[in-house]
């Protein structure tokens, strides 16, 4: 089952050989792709989330060393470390299969192979990386994303497409989704990864602070400017420039900003001169695209601006089995954190965690195993354990037998029990009904 699920990428000069592979593997993998120029790789690999590459030594008939095989094999660790790499030669050496295992290959198999061994090398390497994990997307910082969904992993190819570029990126999804982690691994995977990355949560600005923050200001331009300070834009100049929530700016925010991307020039506050910049800009907001193209909201000129790539980041109740893998993650990384042992979860934990909606993903996953952390007695955490902060209220769909208005009181009272911090009597009081019937309703939509 493991091999069906895997992408695998085979290179070799010989036409032979790859319809050879690519016959034996067609049947038994998700997907196999033959190429027979080695300087192909880099680019294949952008465009596939490859599981192994099975590589030749030898693109040079003359030339039997097997010093291509390692060059290329040097090439794809450092591009994507967690692919395995099966390296194949007509030309056994001891020597040279040590040599290659040292350079990091996963294997080495001498041609002409049997067809069992070579499918048994590659079910060892996914079957190895299945008992090491989820897949992680590799990046030049200590920045972690972890992901093991098809969601996911379409969100990684992506990213490995656009970050060598300098397109504007728009990143869209739910609040807590990790919107700002994938901004910054654009960053740290594109040729600005050694300038500065800079952040700004424009959302948060208000009509006057929106400019001196972005643009600067030179002293003596208002009041308080008792000295020159640089804005966020020159701030970032030559590297990244992240502006959160970009929704969320207004009409006449949106039309400076517009200007400034357009002119790739900012004048500070009190200047005569303007200001030369030379960013890659990145957005990212919680509104969808469909109500951030209506125009009484925002310019549809600015979207085209900010807009030459979209990235959606799936809501955590659409990525599968990524909720116990992220929960596992989380628990490990707050037990060490606050020196405790070892946990263990419940089943009656697991469920609790699968049955709730986490309104706010990832962030209220996390901040909740980290209460379930602080607070546990045991070693094993049970469904008592875990408790949900009333910040993120939730938001319950309606089921096939349940109606819209019947959604609409499972919702109410769901909210009303929760301000109350789960007192019966208030909540009874506030929503108008007795004790009594508040546990009926209870009874009824089984809460």
């Amino acid at each position: 089952m493991l091999l069906q699920n895997s992408k695998i990428l085979v290179i070799d000069d010989d036409e032979d050989v790859l319809i050879a592979l690519r016959l034996l593997l067609k049947s038994k993998v998700k997907e196999v792709v033959t190429n027979n120029n080695p300087n192909n790789i880099l680019n294949l690999m952008q465009q596939h989330a490859f599981d192994v590459v099975v590589l030749d030594m030898n693109f040079n008939g003359l030339v039997n060393t097997g010093n291509e095989g390692i060059f290329w094999l040097n090439k794809i660790k450092k591009q994507s470390p967690e692919v395995d790499v099966i390296l194949i030669t007509a030309y056994g050496d001891i020597d040279l299969a040590i040599r290659s295992l040292k350079e990091g290959a996963a294997d080495f198999l001498v041609k002409p192979w049997q067809n069992e061994k070579i499918l048994d090398a590659i079910r060892e390497r996914i079957e190895k990386q299945k008992k090491q994990g989820p897949k992680k997307l590799h990046l030049n910082a200590d920045t972690k994303i972890i992901g093991d969904s098809e969601a996911m992993q379409d969100v990684f190819v992506k990213l490995k497409k656009v970050a060598p570029t300098d397109a504007n990126i728009l990143i869209l999804g739910e609040n807590g989704t990790g919107k700002d982690l994938i901004a910054k691994a654009i960053h740290d995977n594109s040729l600005r990864k050694h300038k500065p990355f800079v952040k700004v949560d424009v959302g948060a600005l208000t009509e006057t602070l929106f400019e001196s923050e972005l643009f600067g200001y030179k002293k003596g331009a208002f009041t308080d400017a008792r000295e020159d300070r640089k804005g966020r834009f020159e701030a970032a100049n030559g590297g990244t420039l992240f502006l959160d929530e970009i929704g969320n700016i207004s009409l006449r925010q949106q039309a400076r900003l517009l200007t400034v991307l357009q002119n790739r020039q900012v004048t500070p506050l009190g200047a005569n001169q303007s200001i030369s910049i030379d960013i890659r800009l990145i957005c990212a907001t919680n509104v969808s695209i469909r109500d951030l193209a209506d125009e009484g909201r925002f310019r549809k000129d600015l979207i085209y601006r900010i807009n030459t790539v979209d990235m959606t980041i799936p809501p955590l109740r659409e990525r599968g089995t990524d909720m116990t893998i992220l929960a596992h993650y989380f628990i490990d990384f707050y037990a060490e954190k606050y020196g405790k042992g070892n946990f263990s979860l419940s089943a009656s934990f697991i469920q609790k965690l699968k049955k709730h909606h986490f309104s706010g993903n990832v962030r209220e996953l996390q901040y909740a195993l980290e209460r379930a952390i602080i607070m546990a007695d045991q070693d094993l955490l049970e469904a008592e354990d875990l408790t949900f902060s009333a910040i993120e209220q939730p938001q319950v769909r309606a089921t096939e037998n349940e109606t819209n208005l019947d959604a609409l009181e499972k919702n109410t009272i769901l909210n009303v029990i929760e301000k109350n911090n789960g007192n019966i009597s208030k909540s009874a009081k506030e929503l108008g009904i007795t004790r009594a019937a508040l546990y009926r309703r209870l009874h009824k939509y089984d809460l």
